[in-house]
């Protein structure tokens, strides 16, 4: 199973927001983040370690358009996915919407089963794009590239193809432990002929990349049987 990935609910509407954080939440797919007003969604984005993977957003808020609020994440060059949510189904509102920089418009009272289809449809498509962008450590993770940047040194770190799906797998999972046989499953694929020797070797090269001192891991950790990533690493020298 993978991580909890972070969402941000921006809605006025108190019982919408509770709605959509406990359906979000069942399946233990998604972690819910909550903001009442564009002020509150402003705060919960801030701070480097701060991570969203995608926003449910409400056009009319009591200090803002949301529409705006896009448009501000736009230009501040984060590409997460963004679905409006809206009273509207008025053609001029949608294209408004979409002109703002939005993924995807859905209009209330929705169906949540196929809001999480769109949702889920939309992040498929945001990790295979160019626009990918996460960070890892001190490093830029680019998957579609295939590269790591780590900006304070200048430095860019190619990735094999093995490796940048088992760092975009370990980041997805956020802080919990990915068992070997589920990463190798998931990179590998189930019907592959593989053994768990073949992912510690590619884990031994990927270190080898990334880790300031590899027979110290403090970036790709092991532990619980199987690894995961440190969201504060020891800091590069």
């Amino acid at each position: 199973m993978t991580g909890a990935r972070p969402i941000l609910v921006v809605d006025d509407d108190q019982v919408i927001r509770k709605t959509l954080a406990e359906q979000l939440q069942l399946e233990s797919e998604f972690q819910v983040m909550e903001a009442a007003t564009l002020a509150e969604a402003r705060e919960k984005m801030k701070g480097p370690d701060a991570r969203c993977d995608a926003i449910l957003l409400d056009v009319t808020l009591p200090d803002g358009d949301g529409r705006d609020f896009c448009a501000e994440l736009r230009k501040a060059g984060l590409r997460m996915p963004v679905i409006m949510l809206t009273g509207s189904d008025d053609e001029a509102d949608i294209v408004r919407g979409l002109d703002a920089g939005a993924n995807d418009y859905v209009a209330k009272p929705f169906r949540i089963a196929e809001l999480l289809a769109r949702l889920r449809a939309q992040l498929r498509l945001f990790e295979n794009s160019e626009d990918a962008v996460f960070s890892i450590g001190p490093y830029t993770f680019r998957p579609s590239a295939k590269l790591l940047q780590e900006p304070a040194r200048n430095r860019r770190i190619r990735l094999t193809e093995k490796e940048t799906a088992i760092l975009k797998f370990l980041y997805r999972a956020g802080t919990r432990p990915v068992p070997r046989q589920v990463l190798l499953n998931e990179v590998w694929g189930y019907n592959a002929a593989v053994t768990t020797h073949t992912l510690e070797t590619h884990i031994y090269r990927l270190r080898q990349k990334i880790e300031p001192d590899p027979a110290h891991a403090s970036l790709l950790v092991t532990e619980g049987g199987g690894y995961r990533l440190n969201p504060e690493p020891t800091a590069l020298a």
